[in-house]
Parts: structure tokens; sequence; C-alpha cells
């Protein structure tokens, strides 16, 4: 024999003190404090996608400096690595523009846009957790091209340290393979 209990009905407006029906709204406008998070959260992403964007453009203004017109400045040893620290920082403002919007549909409200465009979509979240895994995936991205950047500048001393990279390499590998593994699904 279970103890279930039958759920809770809420009282209507009328029916409530007057001292409860205000803390009930107070701690129910509670959530709104949410927001302290959402806006610069909002505000970082904004202001990365701007850095990163003019990175970008800055390395594609040295190209064309650079074939066009015939600069002197070698641009091979710091093409690949400014546009992986660009795509890095791409990355890091998806973590917040997720976050933001993940965490203002969890406590405030729906966006009524994206619940009628993809149901898929990131920023559609039913629970922390899901949250936490959306923002997990692309930080693991961000690690990853972190990688890549050290591995760029890498100058082999002996042959073990090739043997490490490879392993690195490997483990990485096998971490996103694991990872596919458990959203087959989505």
């Amino acid at each position: 024999m279970t103890d279930a209990s039958p759920p809770t009905v809420p009282k209507p407006p009328e029916n409530q003190g007057r001292w409860e029906r205000r803390i009930e709204t107070a701690l129910w406008n509670s959530r709104f404090l949410v927001m302290l998070a959402v806006v610069p959260s909002l505000l970082g992403s904004l202001m990365l996608f701007i850095v990163g964007t003019v990175d970008i453009l800055s390395v594609v203004v040295e190209v064309i400096r650079y074939y066009l017109f015939g600069s002197s400045q070698n641009i091979h040893d710091s093409l690949v690595p400014d546009i992986i620290i660009a795509v890095d920082i791409y990355l890091i403002a998806i973590v917040l523009l997720i976050f933001g919007l993940g965490v203002y549909r969890l406590f405030v409200s729906h966006i009524d846009q994206a619940e009628v465009s993809n149901l898929r979509h990131p920023f559609n979240v039913v629970s922390l957790d899901q949250l936490k895994d959306k923002i997990a995936r692309v930080v693991i991205l961000a690690v990853i091209i972190e990688f890549f950047r050290a591995v760029v500048d890498i100058r082999f001393a002996t042959p073990l340290d090739a043997i490490y990279l490879a392993l690195s390499v490997l483990a990485l590998a096998a971490a996103l393979y694991l990872m596919s593994l458990g959203h087959k699904g989505e």
C-alpha cells in the first residue's frame, strides 16, 4: 500500500489572505532575479561576437595586404592561430547565448518564436540538466579548439613529444566518439 496524497490544488486569490497573497506574489516574482544573469550573459555574448568578427576581419585585411599589396609581414605563422582564437571566442559567445536564453526560458517565460520554429533548437531547454548538457557540449568544443591552437605552436624536441601528441589526439577523438554515442537520439 502506497501513501499517495492527492495533488494540492492552489487556492484562488480570493480565498487567500491578504498577506499570503502578497508573499506568494513576491516569491513568484523573485524569478525575475535571473535577469541579473540573463542580461549580462547576452551582453557578453554580443561583445564576444563583435570581438571575434573584428579579429576575423583583421585577418582578412592582413591576407589582402600580403597577397595584393606585397606586404613584407609574413602572415603564414599567425594566420591559423588567429583564426583558431576567433573560433574559440565565437564558441564562448555561443555558450553565453545558450546560457542566457536557456535560463530565461526555464525561469521567466518560454520564447514563443523558438517554440514555434523548432522544438529541438538549442534555446529550447526543458530542464537545468539539459541546459548544462548543451553548454557542456559547446565548452568541450572550445577546449578542443584551444588544444588545437596549442598543438599548432608545438615544436617537437624529441620523438616522445610526437607520441604524446598522437595520444592526446587519440584521447580527444575517443571523447568525441563517446560524446556522440550519448546523443544519438537527438
